[in-house]
């Protein structure tokens, strides 16, 4: 099984550590392909970064189908371009967000979300409301750390992440942590020895999401609005990613 696992973001560390941390967790036999866009930005911290981090998650969808991938992963907190990913596609298509919240209501009652910037923390609202979990979600803390920041020394994000983890729990009578960003991912295993209550890493939750759903030969419903994209030209810029 070979599984792509897209950083929308352009930083090449940060994708070598997803790859790390989806690695970790996949099935002997599965293929991790760690990759990101040619384009975009270094990090995704808001709307605008989102659109180009969108675009650049079609531009390697479209080259993991070529390359034969069986199920992709978003491996960023705001699911950039998920649904057209899906359209793309004929193997399953993971948003880190969206998988993390599935598993953290299936292991507490209510959960809590701890981010990066406190500017992000309306996105992550947004995606609550869009894949209907505000009955399970019981708040989302920004520790304004920057994504970049995360593995900066300087920036004590361990303890700052911990703290606000803390501090979620109670004041949100919540008993598991979603941390919410792509970033974060290698902290996981630390935080919940630290906290003992779950602690869901989107990426580790995609990645075994999308082997138990290539496993039981399920892909993206063609019918509908996921169906391929209707062929046409597009101009400028986009040409180069006109639907065939």
């Amino acid at each position: 099984m070979k599984i792509q696992v897209i950083n929308p973001n352009t930083t090449a560390a940060m994708t070598a550590k997803i790859g790390e941390a989806a690695r970790a967790v996949a099935a002997p036999g599965t293929a991790i392909d760690a990759v990101q866009p040619s384009f975009g930005a270094p990090s995704i911290e808001g709307h605008h970064d989102d659109v180009w981090a969108a675009a650049g998650v079609a531009e390697q969808v479209r080259a993991g189908e070529a390359a034969g991938a069986d199920a992709h992963v978003i491996a960023c907190f705001g699911d950039p371009g998920l649904h057209a990913a899906r359209e793309l596609s004929r193997g399953p298509v993971i948003g880190v967000a969206e998988a993390a919240f599935h598993c953290a209501s299936m292991l507490a009652t209510g959960f809590s979300v701890v981010t990066t910037l406190t500017r992000t923390v309306v996105i992550a609202e947004h995606l609550v409301l869009h894949y209907g979990f505000e009955r399970r979600c019981r708040g989302i803390h920004g520790t304004d750390i920057a994504v970049l920041e995360l593995d900066d020394p300087a920036s004590d994000a361990y303890a700052r992440i911990l703290a606000s983890s803390r501090e979620a729990l109670i004041h949100d009578r919540s008993s598991a942590i979603v941390l919410g960003c792509a970033g974060m991912a290698d902290l996981c295993r630390r935080l919940q020895g630290e906290l003992g209550v779950p602690v869901i890493d989107g990426v580790a939750a995609g990645v075994k999401l999308a082997e138990g759903l290539v496993s039981l030969g399920l892909g993206t419903s063609k019918r509908g609005d996921y169906a391929s994209p209707l062929p046409k030209v597009y101009a400028g810029l986009a040409a180069p990613y006109s639907p065939a």
